[in-house]
């Protein structure tokens, strides 16, 4: 089965359920199939084709829902791309990605007219309107790229409901999702209609997602993490889409009592936006059945702070976009145990190796390593690549980890942010963990800098409550709790750490605001 094929039969069968809710307007899942059926058949009629890649250049719309949707059903493959990307980082991918057909916001059309000369291979621009017709007319006539535009409206009023799409295998390149090149150039995972479909389908089934559910669709549409957890599962199943525009701590809980919404799933960082609103309300979160975190790394401080405080339970996964994203959550039938990432999902392996490949004993560090059917085929262009992280059948994922007796994972750190003090090895989660105990620390993130005599010493970078806090105050707590050569040498109090798009820390933009201290 595929995604595109599985929401004709939920379409079938819950045609007059709302599938999306957004800006106060809905459409039924009825309303949303007739949409992507002719979306596809547009696509089809501008001389797009199974196997020709197209881009969404979209933030968290029904737009981006429709054209996905539309595009898989026509066997293209879809390259979600951040709308907020620079111009050079969104023509790398457009062009490393061969793109044929590019959908995006008018808003992003003036980014498009400057690109579209330097991207020769990009025939068709599909904007989506967000402005009135007469104003957009005159605009976009001006741009010299418009011998190539067409509306959205315009594509799926072409189209027709007798559309018969090609016929698709299972091994197919459905989607390619660019990494987010923490070490040189994107990488543009491949993932099969089978890998996307397996997952969804198995992380609806673990999380027990059905018709009644309301799933606040805040995480950006463009990631691996909202795009299996909080938008194919729930599609798959029924469910009703509360889709948010962008992340907003009052939006968030007016969303959540407004449609009694039954699951939320977010990154660390929006759990802690959400801890510290001054309005936040714990009876507006009491619908909630479930939260979900991943993407990073939860603080087990916030975890129990938030539970305590708005008296729900959030489960911890765990994934990665090799992988569609996700091969571990907490159970929900047994005792879930903070800090851990959980269980392997169904039909998939996860496990823990040294060096060697070898595996290591329960409760000691290695590599964690995962198969299943949810894993890539490889990086678009880079066989090299995808040699050197998917080998014998095994995706590595570069974390560090440990299991415990019972088949719980915890991630200790990535294998590239291990602080290597005097021949002693510092996870820089675990002095995270103990600095986010301290009451007047908001967020903290820790980084190892070069030294000439320890090889490596522990910097913390600091995000307080309290003005008045001191470095000292800060290092005096950490001895209470870490061995010295943990302990930071220096504590940097900084008003925000520097995140992606999806509210993960960028531990390599505060080493590179250390290489610009050291070699000024």
């Amino acid at each position: 089965m595929y995604l595109s094929a599985q929401l004709q039969e939920t379409a079938k069968k819950f045609a007059d359920k709302p599938a999306y809710c957004f800006l106060g307007q809905q459409s039924t899942y009825a309303e949303l199939e007739t949409a992507i059926q002719k979306f596809a058949s547009g696509l089809e009629k501008m001389g797009i084709k199974q196997g020709d890649h197209i881009a969404l250049l979209l933030g968290n719309t029904p737009h981006f829902v429709i054209s996905l949707y539309g595009a898989l059903r026509l066997g293209v493959i879809v390259i979600p791309v951040n709308p907020i990307y620079t111009a050079d980082e969104i023509g790398y991918i457009l062009d490393n990605g061969d793109v044929k057909a590019v959908v995006a916001l008018d808003l992003a059309l003036p980014l498009a007219d400057k690109m579209h000369t330097l991207l020769p291979n990009v025939e068709h621009y599909i904007f989506c309107e967000t402005k009135p017709d007469c104003l957009v007319q005159s605009e976009l006539e001006k741009l010299s790229v418009y011998s190539k535009m067409k509306s959205f409206t315009e594509v799926i009023a072409s189209g027709e409901l007798s559309f018969q799409g090609p016929a698709l295998k299972e091994d197919d390149v459905a989607i390619i999702l660019y990494t987010s090149g923490t070490t040189g150039k994107p990488k543009g995972a491949m993932l099969t209609h089978k890998n996307l479909f397996s997952n969804a389908k198995d992380v609806g089934d673990y999380l027990k997602m059905n018709q009644d559910d309301r799933v606040v669709t805040v995480l950006p549409m463009f990631h691996v993490f909202c795009l299996t957890v909080s938008l194919n599962a729930p599609l798959l199943n029924g469910a009703t889409l509360l889709i948010a525009p962008k992340f907003s701590p009052k939006e968030v809980f007016s969303l959540i009592k407004e449609h009694s919404a039954t699951v939320f799933a977010g990154v660390p960082t929006m759990y802690n936006f959400l801890y510290q609103y001054p309005d936040g309300d714990p009876d507006d979160l009491q619908s909630l059945r479930l939260c979900i975190s991943g993407g990073a790394s939860l603080p087990v401080a916030l975890l129990k702070n938030f539970e305590k405080k708005f008296n729900v339970l959030i489960s911890e996964g765990y994934g990665l976009s090799e992988a569609s994203p996700v091969t571990c959550f907490n159970p929900l039938d047994r005792p879930r145990k903070p800090g851990s990432i959980g269980t392997s999902i169904l039909r998939v392996e996860n496990k823990i190796v040294d060096e060697l490949g070898q595996d290591v004993p329960i409760g000691g560090v290695g590599e964690l390593i995962v198969r299943g059917p949810n894993v890539m085929k490889g990086y678009y262009k880079m066989p090299e690549e995808t040699q050197a992280t998917i080998r014998n059948g095994w995706l590595h994922t570069g974390d560090m980890a440990r299991m415990d007796e019972e088949g719980y994972f915890y991630i200790v750190d990535r294998k590239k942010d291990l602080i290597i003090v005097g021949g002693y090895n510092v996870y820089p989660r675990e002095v995270e963990e103990v600095i986010y105990n301290h009451p007047e620390v908001l967020e903290v993130a820790v980084v190892g800098i070069p030294d000439p005599n320890q090889g490596e010493t522990v910097t913390a970078y600091v995000v307080s409550k309290n003005p008045g806090l001191t470095r000292e105050q800060v290092q005096e707590y950490s001895r209470e709790h870490l061995a010295k050569y943990k302990v930071p040498t220096t504590i940097e109090f900084i008003d925000e750490l520097p995140k992606n798009t999806t509210g993960k820390i960028l531990r390599r933009a505060l080493k590179h605001q250390i290489s610009q201290k050291v070699n000024n």
